[in-house]
């Protein structure tokens, strides 16, 4: 009986442990980006900025609901790890994918891809791309007909 309620208070320990940590984000949520290559609200935070040593850059991105970016290219490439929420990911010529926590998405170099949050969810993703291959390239809107597209 003894270990039975042990295991009892660890287990509501546990479970109000994993409820408050749910409740805090890891980062800050950022600055908000104007919207110039994207539509909806996003926020976005420079976590290391690439340099002579650690030649890629790092940054969290927040979307709220229905958030998403143009299409675009990464001449480099780029990993997106999701930490939150629930996402979409398209790539040029392929079907929109559902993304969620604990996904990890390559987005290889010079493929024209989009990404963004859910029109019911938000999505947080840690971001990383090799700065010395070059900047990203922006290019048209996704239209609405895109992104809701099955």
């Amino acid at each position: 009986m003894r270990n039975f309620l042990f295991l009892l208070c660890l287990l509501a320990v546990l479970t109000a442990c994993k409820e408050e940590m749910q409740e805090k984000a890891i980062f800050t949520k950022g600055e908000k980006a104007p919207n110039v290559h994207h539509a909806g609200n996003v926020w976005l935070t420079e976590l290391n900025p690439a340099d002579s040593v650690f030649s890629y850059g790092t940054s969290v991105a927040i979307f709220n609901h229905a958030a998403r970016l143009d299409w675009h290219v990464h001449p480099g490439g780029q990993i997106l790890i999701i930490t939150d929420g629930e996402g979409y990911y398209q790539e040029k010529g392929q079907p929109k994918r559902k993304v969620k926590v604990g996904e990890v998405i390559k987005c290889m170099p010079g493929v024209e891809h989009w990404h963004g949050a859910t029109p019911e969810k938000g999505v947080t993703y840690v971001a990383t791309s090799p700065a010395e291959k070059g900047k990203t390239i922006w290019l048209k809107k996704v239209t609405d007909k895109e992104y809701n597209n099955d």
